[in-house]
């Protein structure tokens, strides 16, 4: 079986209104699980870290500049199709305005409303320590 090897951003920030912490949720545009939500991010590189490759990413997927803080889990999960292998990377935004380049839709979700949407099969597998962290 095929394996890939991602990075996905798990970018935490505090709502200036609220003073909630929220984490970015991004939504799928394309491919077969179109409309699904995912934590930004995308294939890592030859010769690049994890790190190297999510701020990359952000910057092309969301127009952000973020700092990569720590790896908060690496899951491992059997798609039908490949293995993924994804690095999960707590990120803080540095500057930029979010522009959606490759997703539908984004959505800053507290830990009240972390479980609200559909989330990849993959990414359900880190809902629990990032609930910890909001």
């Amino acid at each position: 079986m095929k394996t890939i090897n991602v990075s996905a951003a798990v970018i935490i920030r505090k709502n200036p209104l609220t003073q909630k912490s929220e984490v970015l949720a991004t939504q799928r545009g394309y491919g077969d699980y179109k409309d699904w939500w995912e934590f930004p991010g995308g294939k890592i590189e030859s010769l690049e870290s994890p790190e190297d490759c999510i701020v990359r990413e952000i910057r092309e997927e969301l127009a952000y500049d973020i700092k990569p803080e720590k790896t908060i889990d690496v899951i491992d999960y059997d798609y039908p199709e490949f293995h993924l292998t994804m690095h999960c990377i707590l990120c803080s935004i540095l500057s930029g305005d979010l522009e959606l380049r490759e997703h539908e839709n984004s959505l800053w979700l507290t830990k009240e409303t972390l479980r609200s949407v559909k989330w990849l099969p993959a990414d359900c597998l880190v809902l629990n320590k990032i609930e910890k962290l909001l």
